[in-house]
């Protein structure tokens, strides 16, 4: 009768022939005695360039992201979050008017306007200050930054647009106004 082979677990297998080491090098050898190689850094999978016609929403969604993230100047991101935070107040402002009531009306009415009115300035404050050229601009204009000195206010232009400095500016001043007409407003 023949044997049957008997089952092995693997902890009790004999373990597979190694093949010829190569000689170490220095700086692989700790002198402890002990041997370890450098283990290679994991690598980030390279993000898609473009998209298919075939991607889902998530991914479309992270690619935006993405582009957002490597593209956008950290002013602009900035910018963005301010306005992500206005639109979070305005919220809460308009939730606890319907939940809470509305008792003082011109309180919330202030209040909810200041948050509007706030983001509308930041949001054009933004477009002001934004450095990418226009997306229909050929390569040689994008190139070019042909200034020009404004007349009136003997300010540096650059192709009809205010510099930041003075975007800032309108943005500070628009703000006081807003604001001063608000807390007149709550009483």
């Amino acid at each position: 009768m023949a044997k049957k082979p008997t089952a092995q677990s693997p902890a009790t297998k004999a373990p597979a022939p190694v093949a010829a080491a190569k000689p170490l090098s220095p700086a692989t050898h700790k002198p402890s005695g002990s041997i370890s190689s450098n283990p290679t850094p994991p690598t980030k999978p390279a993000p898609q360039s473009s998209l298919s016609t075939q991607s889902s929403p998530q991914e479309i969604i992270i690619h935006v992201w993405n582009r957002y993230l490597q593209d956008t100047p950290s002013r602009t991101m900035l910018l963005d979050a301010f306005m992500a935070w206005l639109v979070v107040v305005g919220a809460v402002q308009f939730l606890y008017c319907i939940l809470a009531g509305n008792y003082p009306f011109n309180a919330f009415l202030s209040g909810f306007c200041s948050a509007v009115g706030q983001f509308v300035l930041t949001a054009s404050l933004r477009m002001q200050t934004s450095e990418r050229p226009p997306l229909g601009a050929s390569a040689a204009a994008k190139k070019s930054t042909a200034k020009t000195i404004d007349g009136i206010s003997g300010e540096v232009m650059e192709q009809g647009k205010i510099s930041s400095e003075r975007a800032f500016a309108d943005f500070v001043f628009g703000s006081l106004i807003l604001h001063g007409f608000c807390v007149n407003f709550i009483n």
